[in-house]
């Protein structure tokens, strides 16, 4: 007989509201096993948890039910509370009487049902349950950053400063991700290479780190503090070690592509290096646009090279490190314009994207900084800015809000000022959020200062008449259509996550939504965490936001890693799969639907079983599930636990 302590919350009212406490108090309270049953308004608090220590030790209970919230916010809090009353942690259950009873019922009285329910079901379970110990794995004293923008650069100074070894990989040619290839930065207007290329030299020159550009990973095995990565090092078809970044190859070659780096405004050449600031300063070989890679011939690069640098025999090459934690900072792309047929993107040359915009005023781009045309390069006198191309459009499948739009375009239309005095300038928007410190104000500015015209309405329409764009739109204020002629059109095309990043996280092993954004643990109490321990997110990878929240959180997910990478040892949950062996023979489908590669074969008493690798499962239960012999079970949800939960939710209630 079991005596167990069942201890329900208020959740101030967000639980109590729709719950009937008392009738959960006294329906529990007459279930076998239990020794008590007790109520409190926040059983989370310093108070609640010393209510829970204090029945632990009076009723010398030996299991615990706590109905209250998910267990993805406190769990964890509740199985230290029971650590600290001498209870094994693990003999807890918890009963979700808010998410899946309170906040979903639609009567109070279902609410309250659906909650002695659950208590009787956990009450059960608990019964059944039997102590487990935690798993002590051994660290890796390395970490791994993934990405090479303003958020992995932060991560990976933040983790080397802290004493531990960094591997940072970026699959460009360079470091600096989006931002380099921007001009200022809102809402200061500081210049955006000043900010970026230190730190781009600083990672390059830090002992600590170790950089791979041109570089993807590959591969991850493991678990934490002990991951495997294959990474595969691009044939750069120049040789680091002995390049100096003259740059003389790429004057010689006769090669023309699009210039990436300024958004197809300009070319480069084969070899090329992506900006003059780049980190490494070596260029990389295009091999799909060289003249040798394609035909055998030129080799003009090789030919001017004072180093000897270019090596067409260069191979791709796979490496393989170890390391403790990774943090994923792998960016993201804009949207493409191009899907918005009625604007004209791609087709009308003076309609451009906000990147674009971003190269013409950079003092570094194709233009020196001087704001012109790109069809004629005459100075435009009219220019309009369109909000929310990409963002905020279920239509186009991004009902979400990119969150630097609204900024980003306030930024450029205050640099146009600068630039062209004289300008007329719009600004189409559907709200301004302006939700950041200094925002609100760098936006009245625009309005008030720079006399920029915000017209609250989408455009419907952009057609060219002669050398002009005719932007045809609703103005919701004055409650009419209107039409704006400009020269120049610039498009504020949101945030996307990255086209492979649903690959990326396959491959990790962490969880993305439904726009490919990876997902955090808990997105108030565990916001750079995912749900595979070790891994942590910095970024725009995890969704829309501007720099200084991506460094904030390049710095919150470094913090993390030195967390685990400062200990030998790190201990982790035993709730894990276990084989028995005995039943076991060795079909070994469970390795094969295991999504973490944490079985193995084994060999007991001369015939082949499988082994689990406690530190490799997540506990996700698929083998046990495909195991048709019933040999492989998950700790803390055996059969028979399962069983117990089932027969007593349809077990009727005792009455006196």
């Amino acid at each position: 007989m079991r005596k167990i302590g069942v201890f329900v919350c208020h959740c101030g009212t967000n639980i109590s509201s729709m719950v009937d406490i008392d009738r959960v108090i006294d329906s529990a309270n007459r279930l076998p096993d239990v020794a008590c049953a007790i109520d409190y308004q926040f059983t989370c608090s310093a108070p609640g948890q010393t209510q829970i220590r204090d029945t632990i030790k009076k009723y010398d209970l030996d299991g615990v039910v706590i109905a209250a919230c998910s267990p993805r916010m406190h769990e964890p809090t509740f199985r230290k509370t029971l650590r600290d009353a001498g209870l094994n942690p693990y003999m807890m259950e918890m009963a979700n009487i808010r998410e899946h009873t309170s906040w979903v019922a639609l009567s109070r009285d279902e609410a309250t049902a659906k909650a002695i329910d659950l208590v009787r079901m956990k009450v059960a379970k608990v019964a059944r349950l039997r102590p487990l110990e935690e798993i002590h794995l051994p660290v890796t004293r390395r970490a791994l950053v993934i990405g090479g923008g303003v958020a992995g650069i932060g991560a990976a100074l933040d983790i080397a400063d802290g004493g531990v070894d960094v591997i940072l990989v970026e699959r460009s040619p360079s470091l600096g991700g989006h931002m380099a290839q921007y001009d200022k930065t809102f809402p200061t207007l500081d210049c955006a290479s000043c900010i970026l290329t230190p730190k781009m030299v600083e990672v390059a020159s830090h002992p600590n780190i170790k950089l791979l550009t041109y570089s993807e990973v590959e591969k991850v095995t493991g678990f934490v503090g002990a991951y495997s990565v294959k990474v595969r090092k691009r044939a750069r078809s120049v040789n680091l070690e002995k390049c100096n970044g003259c740059g003389t190859c790429l004057e010689v070659c006769p090669v023309s592509v699009p210039s990436e780096f300024d958004a197809s405004l300009a070319e480069r050449s084969a070899i090329y290096r992506p900006f003059p600031q780049a980190v490494p300063a070596a260029p990389a070989i295009d091999r799909e646009s060289c003249i040798y890679f394609r035909t055998g011939k030129c080799r003009a690069c090789e030919k001017v090279c004072p180093a000897d640098a270019v090596d067409y025999a260069q191979e791709d090459e796979t490496v393989e490190v170890q390391v403790g934690a990774i943090v994923v900072a792998t960016g993201f792309h804009f949207f493409d314009a191009r899907k918005y047929t009625e604007y004209g993107y791609g087709s009308y040359k003076d309609v451009i994207s906000w990147l674009q915009f971003e190269r013409l005023t950079n003092a570094s781009g194709p233009t020196g900084g001087k704001l012109r045309r790109p069809s004629d390069g005459k100075e435009p006198k009219s220019i309009v800015f369109i909000h929310c191309v990409g963002s905020r459009d279920p239509s186009k499948g991004f009902p979400y809000c990119s969150r630097i739009c609204c900024m980003a375009t306030a930024k450029h239309a205050v640099i146009t000022r600068s630039k062209i005095p004289d300008a007329r300038i719009y600004s189409f928007y559907i709200d301004i959020r302006a939700a950041g410190k200094g925002y609100e104000e760098f936006v009245r500015r625009a309005i008030e200062k720079e006399d920029v015209q915000f017209i609250k309405g989408r455009p419907s329409r952009i057609v060219q008449r002669d050398d002009k764009l005719l932007v045809r739109s609703e103005d919701a204020f004055l409650g009419r259509q209107i039409e704006v002629e400009a020269d120049m059109v610039i498009l504020t095309n949101g945030a996307a996550a990255q086209n492979d990043a649903a690959e990326l996280a396959q491959m990790l092993g962490i969880g993305y939504d439904q726009y490919g954004f990876f997902s955090e643990l808990h997105p108030k109490l565990r916001p750079v965490e995912t749900n595979r321990a070790g891994i942590f997110l910095a970024g725009m990878c995890q969704g829309p936001k501007d720099i200084p929240e991506s460094v904030a959180q390049a710095s919150a997910s470094a913090a993390k890693v030195l967390g685990i990478l400062s200990r030998d040892q790190i201990a982790r949950e035993p709730v894990i799969a276990e084989v028995d062996r005995g039943r076991c023979t060795g079909c070994m489908d469970c390795m094969e639907v295991c999504f973490f590669t944490a079985v193995e074969e084994d060999e007991f008493m001369g015939r082949k079983v499988a082994k689990v690798l406690q530190g490799v499962c997540q506990g996700c239960g698929a083998c046990v599930a495909q195991c048709s012999s019933g040999a492989m079970e998950l700790c803390a949800f055996s059969d028979e636990q399962i069983h117990a939960e089932i027969t007593a939710l349809f077990a009727v209630e005792v009455t006196e």
